[in-house]
């Protein structure tokens, strides 16, 4: 039984990863980056929009689960979904990774206020 559960999670982690692969490809970051432990939080934050300091907040307890459900969040706005498709990514990612990475989501813009695609901006 419990050779079972770990092919299952050692499964779930290749599928996660190969989604995260795709999802780096759509958003023109390195694919390869999604095997690297910590710089591939860090890609993912720059395809958020979120600066790269927030890395750090990811050693802090209890202050990790407020960073990664904020950057679920971000990473649907990323990709044109609403809050429901973020709701999926932070409770069953291994069906909403794979469903931004296979599915027709594109990468549509920077999530920061202001950021390239926030709207036109005035001098």
């Amino acid at each position: 039984m419990f050779l079972y559960i770990v092919v299952l999670l050692c499964l779930l982690w290749v599928l996660l990863t190969v989604a995260m692969w795709k999802i780096f490809a759509k958003a023109d970051q390195p694919g390869w980056a999604a095997v690297v432990p910590f710089y591939n939080f860090y890609v993912l934050l720059k395809v958020v929009g979120r600066p790269g300091w927030w890395l750090a907040l990811m050693f802090v307890p209890l202050v990790v689960v407020v960073i990664a459900v904020v950057v679920m969040i971000d990473l649907a706005k990323a990709f044109g979904k609403r809050g429901g498709f973020a709701v999926l990514l932070i409770l069953v990612p291994f069906v909403g990774w794979p469903i931004l990475a296979w599915g027709d989501a594109r990468y549509v813009r920077d999530t920061r206020v202001g950021g390239a695609g926030a709207g036109p901006t005035h001098r």
